[in-house]
């Protein structure tokens, strides 16, 4: 019985070790006050962004933000799926990282992004500041972005690194 009962225990500590490192290895920001509906939202439209689908994410996490306007990291990924899209939606992909940074300064995701959006607008040293950022942050998607600005272009295969994951 005990053999069991430690058994038991050692699943429990083990799942939450496993939920602590996925949330790691996500936005780094969490939003509890979010509701359950903007959450499933934006955790489908994460699931569509990674699958490319940029249309039909970008619907999903629209969808989360009118359940939720303070959900950075869902303006974070609408960002992105619009950048992907097109240089048509640069406005408005630079509008949404900047609101992901407004609401969550230390979410490294939208800047490592928006940078990556500057370069291709031409605009390196917007990019190198937003690199800069990621440099004092100490977060290693500054070294994603030194990449693009150096090359000019992101890592092929599509490599998701300033991705907000999901909750």
């Amino acid at each position: 019985m005990s053999q069991i009962l430690s058994f038991i225990c050692i699943l429990l500590a083990s799942a939450s070790l496993i939920a602590a490192s996925a949330h790691a290895a996500g936005s780094g920001s969490y939003h509890s006050n979010s509701s359950s509906s903007a959450k499933n939202l934006y955790n489908q439209g994460v699931i569509l962004m990674m699958d490319k689908e940029f249309v039909k994410a970008e619907k999903k996490f629209r969808s989360a933000i009118k359940n939720d306007t303070k959900l950075a990291e869902a303006h974070n990924n609408l960002a992105y799926t619009l950048r992907k899209q097109g240089s048509q939606n640069y406005k408005a992909a630079l509008t949404h990282y900047n609101k992901a940074i407004y609401l969550d300064p230390k979410l490294p995701e939208p800047y490592m992004y928006r940078g990556v959006l500057y370069v291709q607008i031409g605009d390196e040293q917007r990019a190198l500041e937003d690199h800069q950022t990621l440099v004092d942050m100490r977060s290693p998607l500054a070294a994603e972005l030194e990449y693009v600005i150096k090359n000019g272009r992101e890592k092929t295969p599509e490599q998701f690194f300033g991705v907000s994951n999901k909750f």
